[in-house]
């Protein structure tokens, strides 16, 4: 597959199953605004019963869909424009062009006015090799709406098929106009707050321009794009939607090697600890603690990098986690990409100078997960189950009955094991779909149970029916920073109906968020960001907005467990069940 088209789809698949799970409401999608919609969750999909039928030629596909919506058209989503656009882009990524093109235009047909479908139609026609048709479709869908960057590119791309764009590396150090920087941040401000529908929830309109103001004043005839990049980070991350963001690790492949932190460390109980000395083994060691980089404590670097990452309300543990990941990019881009690095160690008087890397560092887990996949049980005994769910992002369009089909096989056996003790770890899970989320509660909460608030912040019509058999032992859950969006939904409401005992740190997310995203680009230095565009919220009451769901017991791994690859919150639930 050509490579730019490549990213495209992997940009898709990112923000739909990766970003996109809590929400219930409605807006626009997929070439700048992306987002399944799940306001009417008691509706069946059309995109799985059109894939469940895939033994029909695409015309007789088409036909069943019109069938379906002449005759029953209550019972099936037809008004999400978004899952039918991923169903046709299913068929365009399994190499199906003339399949996905039958599709494509059946949305062009059913949402005329939709910017999205002539978008995609274009691109089905490119892959066919048909460059008038894909221009054609490109142009109507730009001039419904300008900000559709994705058409621009691809015109320009089919006019001149031999031009090069610009590579993230040689982006980098590239400097741009002061006045054309300005104007970015100024367009950055005004997205922000025209898409975002509760940008200023967690900051006052008066500082948020100060913000921008602040950064708008430190640029330069010298500043380079790198720099810049850092400044509409800290813009972005200062209205506190994890749901906001750019995605740092454009940012890490454009950086060279030899400007990259060169040690690999790790923050713990307001620490920074040596986990690889890397080129540097012979001056530092593992578990050395840090206190200053070039003469700054380490505290205050750290305290500056949280103001570029972006997470729900004031909740610093997805920050933590996220700079535990990028530590050895975030650090030189907080020091303005210094030439050489001194650390200060803990308990000697001279500070080290480092050695620069000759190589990336690899990524070292915390511990060694469970099970290769996202989804797995384990019982420990006959006793005690664990029912790993590291993973929401399973969709009525694409594989919702994978994990449908897991939790109920999981708890027939567990029902059939009369376990008395579930740990369900919901740690590393970063959201996903509505619907799997409620299939899990339904055999947690005994009770018929409402989900979502609607859009006035009432309780939605629908009750969601618990199943016959529910859980009726003891219920532990495990969770960390690194739980978002749909996550926070479910603990929200594990903590609101009183189903267990909360075992880790503060969630990175709750019961509220803003999910759904339009995809953004500067006019000038084309910086790409992702935005927030739909309120969603569990129907619950009396949580804070800005906090992460709490434990009821804080579990966090020390150094010498993370070094020893043992997992300390996972040791302690199973101690607390063995001596309760």
């Amino acid at each position: 597959m050509d490579k730019i088209l490549e990213m495209k789809k992997c940009l898709i698949i990112l923000l739909l199953m990766f970003l996109l799970g809590c929400k219930n409401s409605k807006n626009d999608v997929l070439s700048n605004d992306v987002q399944i919609q799940n306001n009417n969750i008691s509706q069946q999909s059309i995109s799985l019963v059109l894939k469940e039928n895939a033994d029909l030629t695409i015309n007789e596909r088409i036909e069943l869909y019109r069938t379906l919506k002449r005759n029953e058209a209550d019972a099936y989503n037809f008004e999400n424009k978004d899952e039918i656009t991923m169903y046709g882009y299913g068929l365009l990524w399994d190499n199906k062009p003339g399949e996905a093109l039958e599709v494509f235009k059946l949305i062009v047909e059913q949402f005329p006015d939709w910017y999205n479908a002539y978008d995609s139609l274009g691109e089905a026609y490119f892959n066919l090799g048909e460059m008038d048709l894909a221009i054609k479709n490109y142009k109507k869908s730009l001039a419904m709406n300008p900000d559709n960057f994705n058409a621009e590119d691809m015109i320009a791309r089919i006019n001149f098929p031999n031009k090069k764009p610009i590579t993230p590396s040689e982006k980098f150090a590239k400097i741009f106009p002061v006045e054309d920087y300005k104007a970015d941040l100024d367009q950055l401000a005004n997205k922000l707050l025209e898409v975002h529908p509760n940008a200023l929830k967690f900051i006052s309109k008066s500082n948020f321009w100060k913000i921008v103001n602040e950064k708008k004043a430190a640029i330069n005839e010298n500043t380079t794009y790198a720099e810049f990049s850092w400044h509409c980070r800290e813009i972005i991350s200062s209205i506190n939607c994890s749901h906001t963001s750019n995605n740092f690790s454009q940012d890490w492949d454009a950086m060279p090697i030899q400007l990259l932190f060169p040690l690999d460390v790790r923050w713990i109980g307001k620490r920074l600890y040596v986990i690889d000395a890397c080129t540097n083994a012979n001056k530092v060691a593992v578990k050395d603690e840090i206190t200053k980089i070039n003469g700054l404590p380490v505290e205050d670097i750290v305290s500056e990098i949280y103001k570029h990452i972006p997470s729900q309300g004031h909740i610093e543990t997805y920050k933590r986690h996220k700079f535990n990941y990028w530590a050895t990019a975030m650090i030189p881009y907080a020091l303005n990409f210094p030439k050489r690095f001194s650390i200060q160690i803990k308990g000697q008087k001279a500070p080290v100078i480092l050695n620069a890397l000759d190589a990336y560092p690899s990524f070292k887990e915390p511990f060694t997960k469970p099970c290769p996949d996202n989804l797995c049980l384990d019982f420990k005994d006959n006793k005690t189950a664990i029912l790993t769910i590291s993973s929401f992002n399973y969709y009525p369009w694409n594989n919702l009955s994978e994990f449908e089909n897991f939790i109920d096989d999981s708890f027939q056996k567990i029902n059939q094991n009369k376990t008395e003790n579930l740990i369900i770890d919901l740690r590393f899970n970063g959201g996903g779909s509505a619907e799997s989320s409620i299939h899990l509660l339904k055999y947690l909460i005994g009770k018929p149970f409402a989900y979502f608030l609607n859009i006035d912040a009432e309780t939605e019509e629908i009750m969601h029916q618990p199943f016959k058999k529910t859980y009726k032992g003891k219920l532990y859950f495990l969770i960390d920073g690194n739980g978002n969006s749909t996550t926070g939904h479910f603990m929200a409401m594990a903590k609101y109906h009183n189903l267990g005992t909360v075992i880790g740190e503060e969630l990175g997310s709750n019961h509220f968020c803003t999910a759904g995203q339009t995809v953004l680009r500067l006019k000038h230095t084309k910086y790409q960001y992702y935005v927030a565009n739909t309120t969603s919220q569990v129907a619950i009451k009396g949580l804070d907005d800005s906090k992460g769901i709490l434990p009821d017991y804080e579990v966090t791994q020390p150094i010498n467990d993370y070094l020893n690859n043992q997992d300390s919150v996972k040791e302690f639930a199973l101690k607390r069940i063995q001596n309760q």
